[in-house]
């Protein structure tokens, strides 16, 4: 699945894949770029992933909730109840592991190739918060609403 950095594939074919095309490709590699991979690169402290997926896990949560509100729900139990269903670590690796995401992630090339963490659910999860807190950041709510929306994530609300 892990690929060298040189033989990484093209991220453009992840536009595709969302059906987003950046106007800040920055952000997209930067969506792609582990905290590891920075390090051992030598690349600015803001060049990793870790803040997006934060604002991406956000991002998910609103939009989900958006949708089961959309779709008649009004009980806070229910909707909470819904978003658990929908939103949870299995579901978000299912997704990033449906647009072969690992593929186009720079690991570090040291502890995370010997660990193979691409493998590990929540580091998938993770990636795919970061692809989703950038597409918010580049293209506003409406933009992350509809990846989400393509991807089949708030379409089974």
């Amino acid at each position: 699945m892990r690929q060298s950095d040189a033989g990484r594939r093209d991220p453009g074919v992840i536009e595709e894949r969302i059906g987003y095309a950046f106007r800040d490709r920055a952000l997209l590699t930067r969506a792609l770029t582990r905290l590891a991979y920075t390090l051992e690169a030598g690349l600015p402290a803001d060049a990793h992933m870790d803040a997006l997926a934060t604002l991406g896990d956000a991002v998910i949560n609103v939009a989900v909730v958006e949708a089961v509100i959309a779709k008649g729900a009004h009980d806070k139990g229910a909707i909470t109840n819904r978003k658990m269903n929908l939103v949870n670590m299995t579901r978000l690796r299912a997704l990033a592991e449906d647009l072969a995401l690992a593929d186009y992630v720079r690991w570090g090339g040291k502890g995370e190739a010997a660990q193979k963490v691409w493998t590990s659910g929540r580091v998938l999860a993770e990636c795919l918060e970061a692809l989703v807190g950038a597409v918010y950041l580049d293209g506003g709510m409406e933009a992350a609403a509809g990846v989400l929306r393509r991807l089949g994530l708030t379409e089974s609300v």
